[in-house]
């Protein structure tokens, strides 16, 4: 037996036995692995901000609360008032929901030449209200459960909040920290490449809220327009939820609007409808090529596989971080992929 086989053997079943600890530990880890990604993130993403705060004098720790102060007003709205209209709105409907059912089958009947029974309808809708009211039992009898789930959402936002505080507020301290441990060489790529995080997930962060606030002007302008109820409201809500969702953001935010529409006349939800699908034409074709041209310089067809992998691999989390941290991977490997000269080729004509 060769003296180094033993040796070999050895290492190998070390390399092996480490490897399965690692992978122990990242699944029993990785809700606190995900919550310090996302802490980072969040990090990179208030670090402009926090940096133009600090260079006016204002210490760390009080921009990155101001900044914290700025985020919690505009969700505490965000939510307060999409709360109350969904509550107002779900009253209505339920009071007023036979007559609507009337009033679209009567439209539908005049304008396709139908004959749509309503009383038929109307014999099914007694077992369909059981149902709701016995799920709506079971969902009550489940508080435990809810109350349990929502004390550990709680608990994790706390925490992400806890982290990104110390990532922002003691970034120069992290960072000296972590290069204190490398060689200048190295330090310069890891400063490097923590400066292009931060460009990119803060630029997608305010190219994202610039394109949100001139969605919700414009829909604002077509809803008060058509005389949909809570124009305000839902115009908040179709410019957050359209570009900060990934993927299916567009489809949730345009949903509401037109349901609301429709308490008020159903071709008021056609024309509300047609807005929606034209400004997203405008949207994706003019607007958002100019406004994320240097934040995110990334193919749409590479964007929508990244949002896709990051909801495979993570879940919604993972949806809303695939794109900046995509476009930092891309934009750090892009110094270092050498590019050549490509020949002229029928294949390769532009």
């Amino acid at each position: 037996m060769p003296p180094w086989l033993p040796k070999a053997f050895l290492l190998a079943g070390a390399t092996v036995l480490l490897f399965v600890v690692g992978l122990w530990l990242v699944e029993r880890l990785r809700e606190l692995l995900l919550l310090l990604l996302t802490s980072l993130f969040v990090a990179f993403a208030i670090e402009p901000a926090v940096n133009w705060l600090a260079a006016r004098g204002w210490r760390r720790g009080l921009a990155t609360g101001a900044m914290f102060l700025v985020i919690a007003l505009f969700a505490g709205g965000f939510i307060g008032g999409i709360g109350s209209l969904l509550a107002s709105q779900t009253t209505h409907l339920i009071d007023g929901f036979p007559g609507y059912v009337r009033e679209v089958i009567d439209w539908v009947n005049a304008t396709f030449g139908t004959r749509l029974s309503r009383d038929t309808l109307f014999q099914r809708l007694p077992t369909v209200t059981e149902q709701l009211s016995r799920h709506m039992s079971d969902l009550a009898g489940n508080a435990w459960g809810i109350g349990a789930t929502a004390f550990g959402v709680i608990f994790k936002l706390l925490g992400m909040l806890l982290f990104t505080f110390y990532l922002s507020a003691q970034g120069p301290q992290f960072r000296r920290t972590v290069c204190s441990v490398l060689p200048p060489r190295r330090q310069r790529q890891v400063l490097w490449a923590w400066e292009i995080a931060i460009a990119k997930t803060g630029g997608y962060i305010y190219s994202r809220a610039l394109l949100a606030m001139i969605s919700a002007v414009a829909h604002y302008i077509a809803m008060a327009g058509l005389g949909v109820p809570y124009a305000l409201t839902l115009a908040l809500w179709v410019g957050v939820v359209s570009q900060f969702i990934p993927a299916v953001g567009t489809y949730l935010a345009g949903a509401v609007p037109v349901l609301i529409a429709l308490t008020k006349a159903p071709s008021t939800a056609l024309w509300m409808l047609l807005f929606i699908t034209a400004y997203q034409q405008l949207e994706n074709y003019l607007l958002q090529p100019r406004i994320t041209a240097r934040t995110l310089d990334m193919h749409p067809a590479v964007a929508f596989g990244l949002v896709l992998a990051g909801a495979a691999v993570v879940g919604p989390l993972g949806a809303l971080l695939a794109l900046p941290f995509g476009a930092s991977v891309q934009a750090f490997a892009g110094a270092y992929i050498r590019r050549y000269e490509v020949e002229e080729h029928p294949l390769t004509a532009t």
